[in-house]
């Protein structure tokens, strides 16, 4: 390590084992490479909604015309 380089991490107190060590280390380089967690997507309204606005295309059929004016 050059002299301008700083160490991850350091020991202020106590004499940690190289195992506790290890496990620090591990848990420290687990949490800077965890991701964030997605913000869920907001829900757009109905209202809002302009697919809402749009139709299937029509087609027509044999009796279409006359079918339209009965009620369903």
């Amino acid at each position: 390590m050059s002299s301008d380089e700083k160490p991850l991490l350091r020991v202020v107190r106590g004499n940690p084992s190289d195992a506790e060590l290890a496990a620090l280390t591990a848990v420290v380089a687990a949490a800077s490479a965890a991701k964030a967690p997605e913000k869920p997507k907001s829900r757009t309204s109905w209202w809002g909604d302009h697919a809402a606005s749009l139709r299937k295309p029509l087609h027509p059929g044999e009796g279409a015309w006359r079918a339209s004016g009965f009620p369903s």
